[in-house]
């Protein structure tokens, strides 16, 4: 074997990870989304764990991807310690199809259905198709088709360099040496181990295994032993990632590497045990990619067989092995390992989003509360909310901000753009409900009582602000449509009605009925209630937008305010009529306002 066998091994090398890492990041982006949906969705099912987990690590082709996720999950709540047993031993498996993609190199024959089975008729054909669609290709799907028709095309290609340029070691008494000293299974499984960790990705180094194994020189001895390396080597990625998220979170990283320690530990000795009392033919002969792609297989299905009606042994061990601290810290929803599935990470920033929209509105019911009956308890209440709304902005902004910096699809990216308009309108929510909670603090301080006329005008413009935010936060909990409709119709019920009490305070102020300092707390308060409104508005409008997939909001509102919109002036009749105030009263039976 000279320097060009070498040189064109490595560009091989090369050529096949770079291709497994285009195809699979292109799969992750273009299916991986829709199936990692249900995995924080899962029951406590270790069978169906083990099912999504095969199936997901399937289409994404990475079980180190799969891993962290879950790592991810546990680590957010979204998933507990018993859940992810089933789905990493899931991962496990279905991390062996890309070895039956690969065995298709292997395939030999003269006969014309044979023929077109070999990589080298095929892959020429994907590469023109994948090139021909990227070159013309509009649309996001279609570009991520092409990429990973690429992807595949690049990895056959590099796979085939490979099986080329090792083919003289088959004739080389010190490469087959070698592969003899791998046979011993210590030696084996830490070499497979050891490489794997270094390029973490055991689908890879199964890829590189089933080249090499073209040379004719790699029996079955050896790979049984490296197989069950490979498996345990893959494990440092989700170790590493673990690295500072809560014990549960590691217990799970462990809950991997202990499933592929265990495995090898029960598997490997049966195996031995096996072939020494019956003495399996095919041990001493030269292994090919189908048969590799086999073993690896029929290995990890006995090991799932074995250990996934066990997932409290792992549980227990983990917990064993990783203690808990004493003094627990909370579990950060917002884990940035989410970012490994985008569509996973909107879904859980969502759920933050929807438990600050809790923490806001009761902070406005508490707000208005204070109105009539001030405690210094209840404004305490107020202002911890509000700071509370604070931190929840400055950590949903910052994880949204990051996860844009990921590959969102053109959907992801709206809807990332639109959670953030969100928030902010959330929090300034908050701050004016705060300015309420002020507002009745100086009423009390100063002991001003507004007169019965302007708190009935108050009693019809509170709970139409009340039911906006009702029907804003009730719209982006369901994504309700309909519901979401109903918002900018009483938002501008609300507009008039803060106009006419404002007309109406101004009349009693010029009647001397109203005094000017309780008039500037009326206003403050009036101005706070219009733009909660406003702020409703434009949380309905994000999830009318999601909808229509467009980012001109504005369009929206001018033609349901211009009155070309028949349900909208519908809605806003009946809004009218149900928040209507009460008649003026004559000046004679006005009481003043003290």
């Amino acid at each position: 074997m000279d320097y060009s066998h070498i040189l064109s091994l490595i560009s091989g090398l090369a050529l096949f990870l770079y291709g497994m890492s285009l195809m699979g990041k292109a799969l992750e982006k273009r299916a991986g989304n829709r199936l990692k949906r249900f995995l924080s969705k899962l029951a406590a099912n270790p069978f169906k764990g083990f099912l999504l987990g095969t199936a997901v690590t399937g289409i994404i082709q990475s079980s180190c991807a799969t891993t962290v996720m879950v790592v991810g999950f546990v680590n957010s709540g979204i998933m507990t310690l018993n859940q992810s047993v089933g789905i990493i031993i899931g991962a496990n498996v279905g991390t062996a199809i890309t070895s039956w993609i690969l065995s298709l190199a292997g395939v030999t024959g003269s006969a014309w259905y044979v023929e077109l089975l070999k990589p080298t008729t095929f892959t020429p054909i994907i590469a023109i198709i994948g090139v021909g669609i990227t070159m013309f290709a509009k649309k996001d799907r279609h570009k991520d088709f092409a990429a990973i028709l690429l992807g595949f095309s690049v990895l056959m290609f590099g796979m085939d360099t490979m099986s080329d340029s090792v083919a003289p070691l088959g004739q080389m008494p010190s490469f087959q040496n070698l592969l003899t000293m791998f046979s011993n299974p210590f030696l084996g499984v830490l070499v497979g181990t050891g490489f794997t960790a270094l390029i973490q990705s055991s689908s890879a180094s199964v890829g590189i295994l089933q080249a090499l194994s073209m040379s004719g020189a790699v029996p079955y001895s050896t790979v049984m032993p490296v197989l069950f390396g490979f498996n345990i080597g893959t494990c440092i990625t989700a170790l590493l990632s673990s690295s500072g998220a809560s014990a549960d979170a590691r217990r799970a990283a462990v809950i991997h590497l202990l499933f592929n320690i265990l495995s090898a530990a029960v598997v490997l000795p049966l195996y031995y045990l096996l072939n020494a009392l019956i003495g399996f033919s095919f041990v001493s002969t030269p292994a090919n990619p189908f048969g590799i792609a086999l073993m690896h297989t029929v290995c990890k299905l006995i090991s799932s067989a074995i250990f996934l009606p066990l997932p409290g042994l792992f549980v227990n061990l983990s917990r064993l092995l990783i203690k808990d601290s004493a003094k627990q810290a909370e579990k950060q929803m917002l884990d940035e390992r989410l970012f490994q599935s985008p569509a996973v990470a909107l879904d859980t920033a969502r759920t933050v989003t929807l438990k600050m929209a809790g923490i806001v509105s009761e902070s406005f019911s508490r707000a208005i509360s204070l109105l009539d009956h001030f405690s210094v308890q209840g404004a305490d209440a107020v202002s911890e909310a509000e700071e509370k709304a604070d931190q929840f902005e400055d950590m949903l902004g910052t994880f949204l901000v990051k996860l844009a910096e990921q590959r969102l699809n053109r959907t992801d990216s709206h809807q990332q753009t639109e959670l953030l308009h969100m928030i902010g309108d959330l929090e300034r929510i908050s701050d004016h409900a705060y300015s309420i909670s002020e507002s009745a603090r100086e009423l009390s301080e100063k002991q001003l009582r507004m007169s019965d006329e302007a708190m009935s005008e108050l009693a019809v413009l509170i709970p139409a602000v009340a039911e906006t935010l009702r029907l804003a936060v009730t719209a982006f909990e369901n994504d309700d449509v309909l519901c979401a409709a109903q918002v900018e119709p009483l938002e501008q019920v609300v507009d008039v009605l803060q106009k006419q009490i404002r007309a109406r305070h101004i009349d009693r102020l010029t009647r001397g009925t109203c005094s000017i300092e309780l008039g500037f707390v009326l206003g403050d308060i009036l101005t706070d209630l219009e733009r909660i409104s406003d702020h409703c508005s434009n949380i309905a409008g994000c999830v009318i937008e999601t909808h229509m997939n467009a980012m001109d909001m504005h369009s929206y509102l001018s033609e349901v305010k211009s009155g070309r919109d028949a349900g909208f002036n519908e809605r806003f009749r009946l809004f009218s009529e149900q928040y209507a105030l009460p008649a003026q009263r004559n000046a004679e039976t006005a009481q003043v306002e003290q």
